[in-house]
């Protein structure tokens, strides 16, 4: 799905989650990583509830789990941030961070939606699916 419908570019998203403990899968939405290939815009924003992480891990890595989320926008930014995928287009960028894993830190699955203002989507789904 790609292209302009009625003004509006198609986008990609994923809910960034952290899930503590991974073998009891309980998670919290903690952030959305956004993608439109048409304007090669990728970008996320993240939001960590700590009271709401603890209440599934007491003894969870509060640290370890900013530094992943912040490692997520920073692959996002590119440059120096982006580590090994600063060469990387927009598009390679958010293909690997929304690739299947076994960490703390997981990608959901992907939705696609239209917009008029791609820049505006990381903010409206934090707001509507994590804070």
């Amino acid at each position: 799905m790609t292209g302009r419908h009625n003004g509006r570019e198609v986008f990609e998203y994923a809910l960034l989650r952290v899930v503590p403990r991974v073998e009891r899968g309980e998670q919290i939405n903690a952030g959305v990583v956004v993608y439109c290939q048409a304007t090669s815009f990728v970008a996320a924003r993240v939001h960590l509830d700590e009271s709401r992480l603890l209440a599934l891990d007491p003894s969870a890595d509060v640290e370890g789990v900013r530094a992943a989320l912040c490692a997520v926008e920073g692959v996002c930014l590119g440059g120096e941030r982006a580590g090994q995928a600063a060469g990387d287009d927009a598009g390679r960028r958010f293909r690997w961070l929304i690739a299947p894993r076994s960490t703390v830190v997981q990608p959901g699955p992907v939705h696609t939606g239209l917009t008029a203002d791609p820049a505006s989507e990381p903010e409206r789904l934090l707001d509507l699916l994590v804070r």
